[in-house]
């Protein structure tokens, strides 16, 4: 999910996702925590839990390929990581005033993201550091049978659009927005949504000519459901990252040293093939390398 707002806030509900075994100093990289996540012994992560694979509910719990992942962390950081569910584009805003310690939610690194510029290029917030973890790029979902015969954005000029709102590829349709104009196409019409659950609803209902979203959650949906299929290629791939907020250099090199032994002893990998993503595996934990 790319360059969202930064400014709005919202969060919606809380539930408690996936944790792990329960704190513990014997932990090899225990040490390597901040003081405040010790004592707490738990890392608050804000979410948007309705981006299946990488995060959705299961009844009142938080699944997918992320829990799964900082799972599989926690033993090497010997505390818990526990998963609160709000809205995608106020989640910056609630982990900088202190509701998170972090964010994990398919979240896109971008340079915008981490110098803390809204969608107009201008300074909103402190900005956040990144850890990526996972390549992924923007994919577009249409109905099962292509019936609006789209297969890449050019073919989407003078068509209504879902995507989720302040998402990479609600960034990516703006910019197509542009480029319709300037072929001196019909415009494009986006209608944004809090989450991608409501902009397939919309799809499957025929009010849209097809949703544009990240790959993973993309091609889970064809995958899962009789109702869509994906078309084109994968656009503007770029690494997902868990974002912490401007001057925590424990934290985040807590969490890039816990993502490193994770690859290294293959549980990062094994979570990746249950989700069905393995194509956006990472060969090394990396900060920063949004562009």
């Amino acid at each position: 999910m790319l360059a969202g707002s930064l400014l709005l806030v919202g969060c919606g509900d809380q539930t408690e996702g996936a944790e792990g075994s329960g704190k513990s100093s014997d932990a090899p990289l225990y040490d390597r925590l901040p003081k405040d996540v010790k004592d707490a012994g738990v890392i608050e992560v804000g979410t948007d839990a309705a981006y299946k694979p990488m995060e959705y509910k299961d009844g009142q719990k938080i699944v997918g390929l992320d829990p799964d992942l900082t799972d599989a962390m926690s033993k090497k950081l010997g505390v818990d990581f526990k998963f609160t569910n709000g809205t995608f584009d106020g989640l910056v805003t609630s982990m900088q005033t202190g509701r998170f310690d972090m964010i994990m939610s398919a979240m896109t690194d971008t340079k915008e993201r981490q110098e803390g510029l809204d969608d107009n290029g201008k300074k909103a917030g402190k900005g956040v550091d990144f850890v990526d973890y996972l390549s992924a790029g923007s994919s577009i979902l249409v109905q099962k049978g292509n019936p609006e015969k789209v297969e890449a954005l050019d073919d989407l000029c003078g068509k209504k659009v879902a995507t989720q709102r302040g998402t990479t590829s609600h960034a990516l349709l703006k910019q197509q927005i542009e480029k319709c104009e300037k072929d001196g196409e019909k415009k494009l019409d986006i209608e944004a949504f809090d989450n991608d659950d409501e902009a397939r609803v919309r799809l499957k209902a025929g009010g849209v000519a097809a949703d544009v979203s990240d790959f993973p959650v993309a091609a889970n949906s064809a995958k899962e459901s009789g109702d869509f299929e994906v078309v084109g290629e994968q656009m503007e791939s770029a690494p997902y990252g868990m974002a912490v907020p401007k001057g925590s250099p424990e934290l985040r090199g807590a969490l890039k040293a816990a993502l490193s032994e994770i690859i290294d002893d293959g549980s990062y990998e094994k979570a990746l093939k249950k989700w069905g993503v393995e194509d956006g595996a990472v060969d090394k934990a990396t900060v920063n390398a949004g562009s």
